[in-house]
Protein backbone atom coordinates (compact mmCIF):
# COMPACT_ATOMS: atom_id res chain seq x y z
CA UNK A 1 0.00 0.00 0.00
CA UNK A 2 1.30 3.44 -0.89
CA UNK A 3 0.51 7.04 -0.02
CA UNK A 4 0.37 9.75 -2.67
CA UNK A 5 0.40 13.48 -1.96
CA UNK A 6 -1.14 15.31 -4.88
CA UNK A 7 -1.45 19.02 -5.60
CA UNK A 8 -3.22 20.09 -8.79
CA UNK A 9 -2.95 23.76 -9.70
CA UNK A 10 -5.00 25.15 -12.59
CA UNK A 11 -3.26 28.21 -14.00
CA UNK A 12 -4.72 31.22 -15.77
CA UNK A 13 -8.22 30.98 -14.30
CA UNK A 14 -10.58 33.93 -13.85
CA UNK A 15 -10.24 33.79 -10.05
CA UNK A 16 -7.45 33.09 -7.55
CA UNK A 17 -9.83 30.72 -5.72
CA UNK A 18 -9.26 27.02 -6.35
CA UNK A 19 -12.11 25.66 -4.21
CA UNK A 20 -14.37 24.62 -7.11
CA UNK A 21 -11.52 22.69 -8.74
CA UNK A 22 -10.62 20.98 -5.47
CA UNK A 23 -14.27 19.99 -4.98
CA UNK A 24 -14.29 18.37 -8.44
CA UNK A 25 -11.17 16.36 -7.53
CA UNK A 26 -12.70 15.23 -4.23
CA UNK A 27 -15.87 14.08 -5.98
CA UNK A 28 -13.78 11.83 -8.20
CA UNK A 29 -11.91 10.45 -5.18
CA UNK A 30 -15.21 9.70 -3.44
CA UNK A 31 -16.41 7.84 -6.53
CA UNK A 32 -13.18 5.80 -6.59
CA UNK A 33 -13.72 4.71 -3.00
CA UNK A 34 -10.09 5.19 -1.98
CA UNK A 35 -9.11 6.54 1.43
CA UNK A 36 -8.05 10.17 1.13
CA UNK A 37 -7.48 13.25 3.25
CA UNK A 38 -7.71 16.84 2.11
CA UNK A 39 -5.02 19.12 3.54
CA UNK A 40 -4.47 22.85 3.19
CA UNK A 41 -1.79 22.26 0.56
CA UNK A 42 -3.01 19.18 -1.31
CA UNK A 43 -4.65 15.81 -0.93
CA UNK A 44 -3.25 12.52 0.37
CA UNK A 45 -4.59 9.32 -1.18
CA UNK A 46 -3.96 5.74 -0.04
CA UNK A 47 -3.83 2.79 -2.45
CA UNK A 48 -1.94 0.50 -4.77
CA UNK A 49 0.90 2.33 -6.55
CA UNK A 50 -0.26 1.50 -10.08
CA UNK A 51 -3.79 2.63 -9.29
CA UNK A 52 -2.52 5.84 -7.68
CA UNK A 53 -0.45 6.72 -10.75
CA UNK A 54 -3.41 6.08 -13.04
CA UNK A 55 -5.63 8.13 -10.75
CA UNK A 56 -3.11 11.01 -10.74
CA UNK A 57 -3.30 11.16 -14.54
CA UNK A 58 -7.11 11.22 -14.42
CA UNK A 59 -7.18 13.93 -11.75
CA UNK A 60 -4.64 16.01 -13.67
CA UNK A 61 -7.02 16.03 -16.65
CA UNK A 62 -10.06 17.18 -14.64
CA UNK A 63 -9.42 20.97 -14.73
CA UNK A 64 -9.03 20.81 -18.51
CA UNK A 65 -12.66 19.63 -18.76
CA UNK A 66 -13.66 23.03 -17.35
CA UNK A 67 -11.76 25.05 -19.93
CA UNK A 68 -8.50 25.52 -18.05
CA UNK A 69 -5.61 25.86 -20.51
CA UNK A 70 -2.72 24.97 -18.19
CA UNK A 71 -2.42 22.68 -15.18
CA UNK A 72 0.59 22.08 -12.92
CA UNK A 73 0.43 18.84 -10.94
CA UNK A 74 2.83 17.88 -8.16
CA UNK A 75 2.95 14.24 -7.06
CA UNK A 76 4.88 12.62 -4.23
CA UNK A 77 4.53 8.87 -3.58
CA UNK A 78 5.69 6.98 -0.49
CA UNK A 79 5.60 3.27 -1.36
CA UNK A 80 6.63 1.31 1.71
CA UNK A 81 6.55 -2.46 1.27
CA UNK A 82 7.93 -3.80 4.54
CA UNK A 83 4.70 -3.03 6.41
CA UNK A 84 1.19 -1.75 5.80
CA UNK A 85 0.85 2.02 5.98
CA UNK A 86 -2.23 4.18 6.10
CA UNK A 87 -3.06 7.87 6.14
CA UNK A 88 -2.17 9.28 9.55
CA UNK A 89 0.33 6.56 10.54
CA UNK A 90 3.34 8.85 10.18
CA UNK A 91 1.72 11.57 12.29
CA UNK A 92 0.75 9.06 14.98
CA UNK A 93 4.27 7.65 15.04
CA UNK A 94 5.86 11.07 15.58
CA UNK A 95 3.27 12.11 18.17
CA UNK A 96 4.03 8.94 20.15
CA UNK A 97 7.64 10.13 20.41
CA UNK A 98 6.70 13.52 21.87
Amino acid sequence: MALMHLTIIPLGTDSPSLGPYVADILRILQQEGLAFKLTDMGTIVEGDTAKLLSLAARLHEEPFTHGVKRVCTQISIDDRRDKKVAIGDKINSVQALL
